[in-house]
């Protein structure tokens, strides 16, 4: 499969609201479902974000965000947001647009550490971030509410090789 990777444009709207209206992507954010198409868009507007883009064969397939902190003692620090179309798991586009997200943050944005959550229980993930040099931190027990249950949250963090 040929993907594209980009910056997110407006014109991508209606296919990231298409990946956050499957419970399946939603359940494992911090997002609640059925999200509405204005909500979805609003995710992406926050002035310190970076948020790249998959697509194919004219359509986006995922996304990967950059959140940059706007704290004087954090700048050297970003947070990781991934959301893949469930009909494209499995398909190498969650880890091409992870490398390249860590290639701007390396490369171009100077950050030296990268972080994330993750529910613990989605273990695909889990074993995505930890593939391109991602690192359990610690647990946050109990953390969130999804599917009826409290379920707890990984802190996982990669730190810039070279430093």
């Amino acid at each position: 499969m040929e993907i594209k990777v980009r910056h997110m444009e407006e014109r991508d709207n209606e296919d990231l609201f298409e990946i956050y209206s499957f419970p399946a992507v939603t359940e494992n954010t911090s997002q609640l479902p059925f999200l509405s198409s204005n909500k979805v868009a609003s995710l992406f507007l926050y002035p310190n974000c970076y948020t790249l883009v998959a697509e194919h064969e004219g359509k986006v397939l995922g996304h990967v965000t950059l959140f940059l902190s706007d704290k004087v003692r954090d700048k050297h620090c970003g947070l990781i947001a991934l959301a893949v179309h469930p009909k494209a798991h499995r398909k190498g586009i969650g880890r091409t647009l992870l490398l390249e997200a860590i290639n701007q943050a390396d490369n171009w944005v100077n950050l030296v550490r990268l972080e994330l959550e993750v529910q613990a229980d989605n273990l695909p993930a889990i074993a995505l971030y930890e593939s391109v040099g991602f690192q359990l931190e610690g647990v946050k027990r109990m953390s969130t509410f999804k599917a009826g249950r409290y379920t707890d949250l990984h802190l996982m963090a990669r730190l810039r090789p070279d430093l």
